[in-house]
């Protein structure tokens, strides 16, 4: 789970760096979603995982969100730094709408990660590779959560995807993405 989240922020982070402001109003291969709304997104993720990872409380007062795309990648990279604390898996942690096991809180951010940093890789024309052992461990993980995030709109209907693809095009195509968009 570490070393995918730390290869996972590393790949968002350079993609997110190479984001200019001309390309923050194209879409994404989430319908409801532009560039911009998915940095916005996850620029609010991110720090409330990082805040979990260090089982730190949440702020009295909201923190407004980074929304710029290098103040974002920063955040993909703080975030994994901060998972990577020897403790930061254990236990319970408070994260997105309550409480949850705080390795459930890392597989949420690695599933943010992987698929939203693929989703921006695509609207901006970049390639995302990801290390086969990494793929497997977000296959994995979106397998975990995709009954729950279909029933929360997070993910669309699942995509085909024959048996023998790459682990990454599988998890793909179970949050309901076209793989094949994939560079």
């Amino acid at each position: 789970m570490r070393t995918a989240l730390s290869e996972l922020a590393t790949q968002f982070a350079a993609t997110a760096d190479r984001i200019t402001p001309d390309q923050l109003d194209r879409r994404t291969p989430c319908p409801d979603y532009s560039v911009g709304d998915l940095l916005a997104h996850l620029g609010g993720i991110l720090p409330d995982s990082e805040r979990a990872a260090r089982k730190e409380p949440r702020p009295a007062e909201p923190v407004p969100p980074p929304t710029d795309p290098a103040a974002v990648a920063r955040a993909a990279e703080r975030t994994a730094a901060a998972w990577l604390a020897p403790d930061a898996l254990s236990g319970t942690t408070e994260f997105g709408p309550g409480t949850l096991p705080a390795e459930v809180a890392a597989a949420i951010t690695l599933q943010e990660l992987a698929l939203h940093g693929w989703d921006l890789a695509q609207a901006v024309g970049l390639d995302h590779p990801v290390g086969e052992s990494t793929a497997k461990t977000v296959l994995g993980v979106v397998e975990q959560l995709a009954g729950q995030a279909r029933a929360n709109g997070s993910y669309g209907p699942p995509v085909d995807v024959p048996a023998d693809a790459d682990p990454f095009d599988r998890a793909l195509g179970a949050s309901g993405r076209t793989p094949a968009r994939r560079s």
